[in-house]
């Protein structure tokens, strides 16, 4: 007969020292300790682990949140069955744990024993709160670029304009907005980032309040002026905000927000077009001006719930509030300590002698070398973001689809419905991509894919306008063209211009930097708005097109000589990539992903 093989038992004894089990990442104190059978027996699988200990070890590490690969290593064994619990109980098969997933042995609490993880996410979700509040002003601009594409229609009919002032009412707001871009560098340095985003939606609901009641081209101008200078505000601001609050690790994200809700705006100015377009002509295109001043209106609310920038807190001396900033954005206290520390060390060198006597505007017109190549990669990038021609698609699509044949009101505002989806729904990919796939790989893409996309649609207006090609070949070819075109734009150029921008120049340069770049955008934008008609009327279409498509192609050139990578590094880092700082060519990881290798 057989003898029964009875399992081995724990010693009943239980200590209630502490058991500690050191990490690479963390200290992870268990208490009660559990005491574990000899790995051999384990590993011989004659004696589980009692059903009792596996539910008491599951709670302890449940109540951790950390994984259960930890005790596992600890003990050479496993879970009930000695099998590794990790994937079972966390679903979690990747080899690397972040070293921010736990507090320092510091902030351990004493009380319980156990382990407190701080929510990372909950910083992430508090700067993506702030970058949307401060984008809403980008809605602006790209509602108004949008609804005056077909505004632009009835208020020929209504007030009796001639092509010119067709123009420059569209063209204008360009150069207007560089007042605002210039001015908000200097402001936003004497009252402050936020409140200068209240300042931009406040002008703007006056320009369009003045634009929706305007009896006369005189006075709507007039409104279009005030409009344009909040525009200014608002597009200037907004990326050097989003870009001083954010973590290295998803800045290019978060920055590229203002863009994104300038192609919201823009589809919902096509929208408005369409919706309204069925009013009597003195109405339908002062209501589609009007409802451009809801989204300033949100402004308000925004304004209590953003913070001011930490960096400019550090600039007029409120370090103790920079801290309290910082305290939100950052996963952890060490990390918003070393934060302030680079911040705080950019803006003494800044005022001290790196600069001498000279005051901003001098370093930026009398520029170093290290500055010069700045000022070239900034301004160079934004003046190419316009003058390949997205806002002449922009602004004027009704003209192109008509010219390639689409003859009916209604046709011509759904194929501008098209593109202003096309343009969202693709900068939407791009805030995805832009911090994994990096900035640099993105604007290849983007100015490549530009290129092409203009070359065909010259060529398709040709060959429509000599009757080489059907009629509706030749539609079909115009729209997806041009709807390929605005995709590579949002993509690539389109958010990545205002990225870089923002995140290239100096602490003490930054604000009046980024304004000059934001300048040189709007001018090249109005040059294209109100030259375009003038252009085709001299050589075409078509031929406006192919100019467009040469300076694309240039545009790839320039990205590959003058455009770094500046994704995963902190905006005190960058400037290590133009000559600048004390420790020439040594890049840091910054605030991107640390990584431990566990066991």
């Amino acid at each position: 007969m057989r003898a029964e093989r009875r399992p081995n038992r724990l010693p009943r004894k239980v200590h209630d020292e502490r058991r500690v089990l050191k990490s690479s990442s963390a200290v992870v104190s268990l208490s009660p300790p559990l005491r574990l059978p000899p790995p051999s027996c384990l590993r011989s699988g004659t004696s589980p682990l009692p059903l009792k200990l596996g539910r008491e070890r599951a709670k302890a590490e449940q109540s951790m949140m950390l994984p259960s690969a930890e005790l596992s290593a600890a003990s050479n064994g496993g879970g009930a069955n000695g099998l590794p619990t990790l994937p079972d109980f966390m679903g979690r098969k990747s080899k690397y744990v972040r070293m921010d997933d736990v507090l320092p042995p510091e902030q351990e609490g004493e009380d319980d024993g156990g382990v407190r993880v701080r929510e990372r996410q909950s910083s992430r979700r508090y700067v993506f709160a702030c970058s949307v509040f401060a984008s809403l002003n980008s809605v602006l601009l790209g509602y108004d670029v949008g609804v005056m594409s077909g505004c632009i229609l009835f208020i020929q009919r209504d007030l009796h304009i001639n092509e010119v002032q067709q123009e420059v009412l569209v063209g204008c707001l360009s150069f207007i907005s560089l007042l605002g871009s210039l001015a908000g560098g200097r402001t936003s340095d004497a009252i402050g980032r936020k409140w200068t985003i209240g300042l931009a939606a406040v002008v703007f609901q006056a320009g369009a309040a003045v634009m929706t009641f305007a009896p006369s081209f005189r006075v709507l101008m007039i409104g279009r002026l005030l409009a344009g200078i909040g525009i200014g505000f608002g597009v200037m601001i907004a990326p050097v905000y989003i870009a001083e609050i954010s973590p290295a690790a998803s800045r290019g994200s978060f920055t590229s927000f203002p863009e994104i809700f300038i192609n919201l705006g823009i589809l919902l100015g096509y929208i408005s077009n369409y919706a309204f377009s069925g009013l009597p002509d003195h109405i339908n295109w002062r209501v589609m001006l009007a409802v451009g001043i809801l989204p300033s209106v949100s402004i308000a609310f925004a304004l209590l719930v953003i913070p001011e920038s930490p960096r400019w807190l550090v600039m007029q001396g409120r370090a103790d509030e920079a801290r309290a900033v910082l305290l939100k954005v950052t996963d952890t206290d060490d990390e918003a300590k070393e934060r302030l520390a680079e911040i705080e060390a950019a803006a003494a060198t800044s005022a001290g002698g790196k600069y001498g006597e000279k005051t901003v505007w001098q370093e930026l017109s009398r520029p170093s070398p290290v500055i010069a190549r700045m000022l070239v990669t900034g301004l160079g990038i934004q003046c190419f973001q316009q003058i390949t021609g997205i806002d002449a698609l922009v602004y004027y699509s009704p003209t192109i689809f008509r010219d390639a044949g689409i003859t009916g009101e209604s046709q011509l505002l759904a194929a501008t419905v098209a593109v202003g989806f096309f343009k969202t729904a693709f900068i939407a990919l791009a805030i995805v991509l832009i911090d994994r796939v990096g900035r640099k790989p993105l604007l290849y893409v983007s100015t490549a894919g530009m290129t092409v996309c203009l070359a065909a649609l010259s060529a398709a207006l040709f060959m429509l306008a000599r009757g080489w090609v059907p009629r509706g070949a030749g539609v079909a070819v115009a729209i997806l063209t041009v709807c390929g075109d605005v995709a590579f734009f949002s993509v690539g150029i389109g958010p990545i211009c205002w990225v870089v921008s923002s995140e290239i120049f100096p602490l003490r340069l930054r604000a009046q930097a980024a304004a000059l770049g934001a300048v040189a955008n709007r001018v090249t934008s109005g040059a294209v708005a109100m030259s375009f008609l003038s252009v085709c009327r001299a050589i075409s279409v078509a031929g406006a097109f192919a100019a467009f498509a040469v300076v694309s192609a240039l545009s790839v050139v320039f990205v590959h000589k003058f455009v770094p990578e500046t994704s995963g590094k902190t905006l005190e880092q960058i400037e290590l990539l133009f000559g600048g700082g004390d420790r020439q060519g040594e890049l840091e990881l910054g605030d991107v992903e640390q990584l431990v290798r566990k066991g």
